[in-house]
């Protein structure tokens, strides 16, 4: 069974490598590159799979979940610049998909082992990446 919790949060972020010039930073990421930021609201799903606990009904609960990825997430990058802010993108360029892999990670330390766990991150209506771990 997989069960999901949807958050919300916004950020903003700059796309580049410092060690590029401005051109090639351009020719590589567009105008996410720009050297301003620029920003988001991002959609995060986590889903979670395991066996549903006979007990309580649940696969996990939810609230709880809602609150790991509340402490863990929403309030370590909500309204955060992610390139300044966040010590997670200082050596990391925060691209959707390094976005996931970085929550992925938090979740997994405060998620049972027993669990299977998937992020979902929705940068945007058309862009979405998906990490469920390696």
């Amino acid at each position: 069974m997989k069960i999901c919790r949807r958050e919300t949060f916004n950020a903003a972020h700059r796309l580049f490598k410092q060690e590029w010039d401005d051109a090639k930073n351009l020719e590589v990421f567009g105008k996410c590159s720009y050297p301003n930021y620029h920003g988001h609201n991002y959609a995060l799903e986590v889903w979670v799979e395991g066996e549903i606990d006979p007990n309580t009904g649940f696969v996990v609960d939810l609230k709880t979940l809602k609150h790991i990825i509340l402490e863990e997430i929403v309030e370590r990058f909500d309204h955060k610049n992610l390139n300044l802010d966040c010590p997670e993108f200082k050596d990391l360029n925060p691209t959707a998909e390094n976005i996931a892999v970085v929550i992925w990670n938090i979740l997994r330390k405060r998620i049972d082992d027993k669990f299977k766990i998937e992020v979902q991150l929705s940068e945007t209506e058309k862009n979405k990446v998906s990490f469920a771990g390696l």
